[in-house]
């Protein structure tokens, strides 16, 4: 008996179905399928860069394509950041972003990109405290030293930081807010010339990220007084929480994430995810990181998305009560 033939709008309908079916995978199944970037928005050698390299050598090795590292340093973040959002949404331009991309939109009222409408997030891969370092000349060997210090003499004690808006900058804001201490402000552009100038006392206190400083700690160089994090770090197990030596509540903690394109494929995010998860888990990834002060984190796009909401509504609160701008 023959079959009576299908209507062509139902025939249609089928072949229409068929093939967004078929198309579903198509993504993954042949991504990458061309040269890999990575847009770091800040110069060569800091951890942001450092991570990005180490993905590009772990990524390449895995699927045998090019993984490019693209410095695009300048504006605070904002021109490698611009740069990245307005790429094609296809998985082949992705960005490192950390402290600076939570904390912009608080900061500058006219960025050339939404954070979170124009990106969707990979993971959020690792995370490290701030230290609390002083000079050695600097009489103080605890927080509570150090506030009474600055108490006794007000504008007396010089901060370095990274520049303005950086977390070493919003990290002593938040400290001289919940605490009443003055410190006065001496801006450098980047962590490299204000760690030279600690150590040669030029100024007496800074916060840094903890592989800007840690090693010139354990030299004896630098005394470290407290972390920033809300807990104990495993990279300074001796050392107090801010929070524990007497300013109840400080909880800081620099992050360093990967980010792609919104609109970018979710099958190819999930990809992206997968691999970078499994390069993170790696016995010398995570005691390499570990040695410079950075403990892996890794997780699911969902979770670093919660992250970044929570990072961008809690900065904004501390630059609305601080009053921190950028000159």
């Amino acid at each position: 008996m023959r079959r009576p033939a299908m209507p062509p709008l139902l025939a249609g309908v089928g072949l229409l179905l068929a093939a967004l079916v078929c198309a579903a995978p198509v993504h993954a199944q042949g991504y990458p399928g061309k040269p890999i970037r990575i847009i770091v928005p800040f110069p060569p050698g800091a951890f942001n860069d450092q991570l990005a390299r180490v993905l590009s050598q772990r990524l390449h090795e895995r699927w045998g394509q090019p993984v490019v590292v693209d410095n695009r340093p300048g504006g605070a973040t904002v021109i490698g950041t611009e740069l990245a959002a307005k790429a094609a949404p296809d998985g082949y331009t992705l960005l490192v972003v950390s402290f600076a991309f939570a904390v912009n939109p608080s900061l500058q009222s006219r960025l050339p990109y939404d954070s979170l409408k124009d990106f969707t997030p990979v993971l959020l891969a690792a995370v490290t405290p701030n230290l609390l370092v002083v000079n050695p000349s600097v009489p103080a060997k605890s927080v509570k030293e150090l506030l009474a210090l600055a108490k006794s003499k007000p504008g007396s004690l010089n901060y370095a930081t990274a520049g303005n808006g950086t977390s070493p900058h919003l990290s002593m804001e938040l400290f001289k807010s919940m605490t009443g201490a003055d410190f006065v402000h001496i801006p450098y552009k980047g962590s490299a010339p204000a760690v030279a100038d600690i150590l040669g006392g030029q100024v007496g206190v800074m916060f840094d990220n903890a592989p800007n400083v840690l090693q010139q700690v354990k030299a004896g160089k630098l005394r470290a007084l407290a972390v920033s994090s809300g807990k104990r770090s495993p990279i300074a197990p001796d050392l107090p929480t801010i929070a524990e030596a007497g300013v109840p509540g400080f909880d800081v903690e620099v992050w360093f994430g990967i980010v792609a394109p919104a609109a970018t494929p979710k099958d190819v995010v999930t990809k992206l995810n997968a691999e970078i998860n499994r390069a993170l888990r790696l016995p010398e990834v995570t005691a390499g990181f570990r040695n410079q002060g950075v403990e892996v984190v890794g997780g699911t796009p969902e979770q670093f998305s919660a992250h970044l909401r929570g990072q961008i509504s809690k900065w904004a609160k501390v630059v609305k009560d601080t009053g921190v701008h950028l000159d």
